[in-house]
């Protein structure tokens, strides 16, 4: 290692003016045994620079390069592994941990002391030495290497040293007593010999002289020790005093210990007699009011519920660990169970009689209701039960078992009443729907009643039924050939009564009147009813459901209910919100059969009914989805809505199927469709219905169904018209269609209206070609024979030529065509025409009009060819085109 050293010295720090101090032989831990060498080194320029070198044999060659230096101040943490256990292992914490392996625990050692050494000297920084032991960080080092490393070092720093002030002084003053000193040394010395000499005898008598000192200070010193040895006696007697009043002390100290644990026990005891006294001990007056309060007035009542809480707050007072195996505690106890058993028994039984009472009165009042659409109040019966709300809580909590009998017996008892009263309601609402009147008879039986409402609306749906009662007449409905037209057209409406004039529109009124009525009186039951549940039976109407659905909540029957209270544990619903709508479905299952019965029969009695029905359901249940999505009301009026909505798809798919089986007599004619009638009469009263209403889309998906239909069955009943022409099938019925969707202004039928519009000029058109045809017949041939010519090259100015369309041949054709022969041939397509149009679309007119913009069109194409291919020869028609105007108009007014 000393070779190495010394190499190391030579060849790598010599050249940068340092000087290695120590040295190790170390490879990186965790790693491939490379090893390299750890160096401490000192600059020999001031100031002194300390570094941590590693130095690593080059790979090419046996000679030594420099890889790596650390500045000594940059070092954090020496850590040397282990204290104690000899370990080759250490950390040096520079910018980063470095982790080292040295070849041996002396060279470990040695470099860690020889760093500690220069940090002490040269930095006096805080560098951490950590597991290291402490004889190696020791100011002196005994000899060997670690010496020799320091003094090798303090050589350079000792090589001079200045005198100080005073050593320069005395000096100078033993220098001016010897002046001849400079000039002979040994005088010089010799002097001072003597002066030492002088010095040693004047210090020997000094010490002689004070040995007479010496022994009187021993003298004292034996005077002292003999006084020590007195006090030491008088403390050892006062220590035996002060040991036998540190016994009498202690036994009083553990006497007062004693007073104090009995004093904190009484104090504790007392403080749980005080607890269980405050806690447990019920009023007199308390006892006395839940044993024989009066449950009837308001005072009585007040009085019961302090006292059942204050009886609930002793029975559910937090006892302290040992106090439930007091006797008297279980004495208390007991007692507070028969308070609880006799006044719930009590409470009980007082409120069952109040059902009963309740309900008694209330049946007396149901006569004045019987004749009038509106239900009886319930409030007064509500506000009373509600004053023993607070003693309902006070069961629920602390005898659950009554409370729910109490439950189940008031949902019993209520849902008889409820059922009677809405039963009623409902019988007067048919009546007054169907127009009937008792004659001063009071109520019968139900099913007696149903069965009179049921011959009732029989015996009226035969007159006023619109669409239902109508399928035969339709079926059977041909267009009768007549020449009155008016007297046809009243026949038609008289067939199958579908005429809107025949419908009685004060009873759909009325009908409307009497829905709204019946919903508006439901609702505020349900709600009152619903309300009065939660306060008295203190359920809470908002928080949180479990997920149960509505198809749920509709399958859960009497049978369900009756086993959920009856069942001696709490309610197996997860929620309070669940027992409160199946309280409701229990207390009000007549509702939603009630009206599903008064749907069919409004329904039966004209399907129409069920726009109505549905946009004043869908605005109720839009009503209560806004208060409780999850209520009953929501859901019952829920499911009805679902019942309206079939009904209308009923009623739009009958119509459909009414379109569908439509036949016509072939002998007779065709005028406005029956059919294209309804369908204006339907939207007429559905856009007055469903204005503003919260179901505008299934009305706008019925719309499309319809107007779809009602143009397939158009165009079917045109194709199997044979008395007239397709095209004025088409053509009225499309125009009477398109004139009907512009009135109404319908937004979702905007492209069947122009639709409607293109099928009813397409259709004049062909009408008015087809119908015209060629009135100059012969002129027509010729023309076409000269167009034919032209067609085959001959010139326009040269067809003249032609033997068979030369100026003779075209004069003696204009000549079969005279004014007067003209005339006669429109008069005769007149009456064709008129035999072909119906009078309630009133077309003719517009029809002739185009008929004579044809004919004028015609007689143009003539005038043309023969101005192009007559050039010059003067012929023209024997009459003009206000001689056509004057026909027409003339033909017009004649008829």
């Amino acid at each position: 290692m000393t070779a190495i050293k010394h190499a190391l010295q030579r060849d790598i720090f010599t050249p940068n003016d340092e000087r290695l101090l120590s040295i190790v032989n170390v490879c990186k831990a965790g790693k491939k045994k490379r090893n390299c060498f750890l160096c401490a080194t000192v600059t020999t320029e001031r100031p002194v620079q300390v570094n941590v070198v590693k130095v690593k044999k080059s790979d090419k060659g046996d000679f030594y390069k420099r890889q790596t230096a650390w500045a000594l101040r940059d070092l954090a943490v020496v850590d040397a592994k282990d204290a104690v256990k000899e370990s080759p292992e250490f950390d040096l914490h520079f910018d980063k941990v470095y982790k080292w392996v040295a070849s041996s625990t002396v060279e470990k050692n040695t470099f860690i002391s020889c760093i500690w050494k220069l940090n002490q000297r040269y930095l006096r920084k805080k560098i951490d030495f950590i597991n290291v032991s402490s004889q190696l960080l020791e100011e002196s080092v005994p000899s060997g290497e670690n010496q020799s490393v320091a003094g090798a070092d303090e050589e350079v720093v000792d090589e001079y040293q200045e005198l100080n002030a005073r050593e320069e002084q005395d000096i100078e003053i033993m220098m001016e007593g010897c002046e001849y000193a400079i000039s002979n040394a040994e005088a010089f010395a010799e002097k001072l010999s003597r002066e030492l000499q002088v010095l040693d005898g004047a210090n020997i008598q000094s010490i002689m002289a004070s040995e007479k000192q010496v022994n009187i200070l021993m003298k004292l010193l034996d005077e002292a020790l003999k006084e020590v040895d007195q006090i030491e006696l008088k403390l050892s007697s006062y220590e035996e005093m002060l040991q036998s009043v540190k016994e009498q002390m202690d036994q009083i100290s553990e006497s007062n210990h004693l007073i104090h644990l009995s004093n904190t026990n009484n104090v504790k005891l007392l403080t749980e007699i005080e607890f269980l006294v405050n806690h447990m001990d019920l009023a007199k007056g308390h006892i006395k009011a839940l044993q024989e309060g009066d449950l009837t007035s308001s005072r009585g009542i007040e009085a019961c519920t302090n006292a059942a809480d204050a009886l609930l707050q002793c029975m559910n007072v937090a006892l302290r660990p040992g106090h439930d195996m007091l006797h008297a505690v279980k004495q208390q106890q007991q007692r507070f169970s028969d308070l609880r058993e006799q006044f719930s028994r009590r409470l009980a039984s007082h409120l069952n009689s109040v059902f009963v009472q309740q309900g008694h009165d209330q049946s007396s009042t149901l006569a004045q209701h019987s004749a009038e659409l509106t239900l009886p109040n319930h409030h007064p019966f509500h506000r009373d039960l509600l004053r023993y709300a607070k003693l309902m809580e006070w069961l629920k909590n602390t005898d659950y078992g009554k409370y729910e009998g109490l439950t189940k017996n008031y949902m019993d008892y209520l849902s008889r009443l409820y059922e009677r009263e809405i039963k009623d309601f409902f019988e007067v609402a048919k009546i007054k729907m169907t127009g009937t009147t008792r004659e001063g008879k009071k109520f019968a039986t139900l099913p007696r009643k149903e069965s009179a409402v049921k011959q009732e609306t029989e015996s009226l749906h035969g007159s006023s039924g619109k669409l239902t009662g109508s399928t035969s007449s339709l079926n059977k409905l041909s267009v009768q050939s007549s020449g009155n037209r008016r007297s046809q057209s009243s026949s038609l409406l008289d067939m199958g009564n579908m005429s809107a004039s025949d419908l009685d529109v004060a009873d759909r009124t009325k009908f409307d009147k009497i829905f709204e009525q019946v919903l508006s009186e439901l609702e505020p039951l349900c709600l009152a009813e619903q309300d009065f549940i939660s306060k008295f039976f203190k359920l809470q109407q908002h928080q949180s459901t479990s997920g149960t659905t509505t198809n749920e909540v509709e399958e859960m029957d009497g049978v369900a209910l009756s086993r959920s209270y009856t069942s001696g544990v709490p309610q197996t619903v997860s929620s309070e919100k669940d027992m409160i709508r199946q309280m409701m479905t229990k207390i009000f299952r007549c509702i939603e059969p009630e009206l599903n019965n008064l749907i069919a029969l409004g329904d039966k009695i004209d399907s129409f009914n069920s726009l109505y029905m549905l946009v004043k359901m869908s605005h109720h249940v839009w009503t209560a989805q806004n208060v409780d999505p999850a209520s009953f009301l929501s859901t019952t009026l829920g499911n009805v809505l679902v019942t309206v909505k079939r009904n209308f798809d009923k009623c739009i798919s009958n119509q459909m199927k009414q379109m569908d089986e439509v036949k016509i007599s072939k002998k007779s004619k065709v005028g406005i469709l029956p059919f294209v009638a309804e369908f204006e009469e339907f939207a007429a009263l559905a856009e007055s219905i469903f204005k503003n209403a919260e179901r505008r889309g299934d009305l706008d998906k019925a719309y499309i169904k319809l107007i779809r239909a009602v143009f397939d069955s158009v165009e079917k009943v045109a194709n199997e018209s044979q008395k007239t022409p397709r095209d004025v099938v088409m053509m009225e019925n499309f125009h009477h269609i398109f004139a009907t969707l512009s009135r109404l202004k319908i937004s979702c039928l905007e492209a069947e209206k122009k639709e409607a519009k293109q099928k009813y000029t397409d259709h004049l058109q062909s009408y008015v070609i087809y119908s015209l045809g060629q009135p100059l017949e012969k002129l027509n041939h010729f023309f076409e024979g000269v167009e034919a010519r032209v067609a085959q090259g001959i010139r326009e100015e040269e067809v003249s030529y032609q033997l068979a369309f030369n100026k003779q041949e075209l004069r003696k054709v204009i000549k079969e065509y005279p004014g007067k022969e003209v005339k006669k041939g429109l008069d005769n397509l007149y009456k064709k025409v008129d035999k072909h149009l119906c009078e309630e679309e009133n077309l003719l007119q517009v029809v002739w009009h185009s008929m004579q913009d044809e004919f004028i069109r015609q007689y143009k194409h003539f005038e043309g060819l023969i101005a192009r291919c007559y050039p010059g020869s003067g012929i023209t028609m024997e009459f003009t085109i206000q001689d056509i105007l004057d026909y027409c108009s003339s033909i017009a007014q004649s008829h």
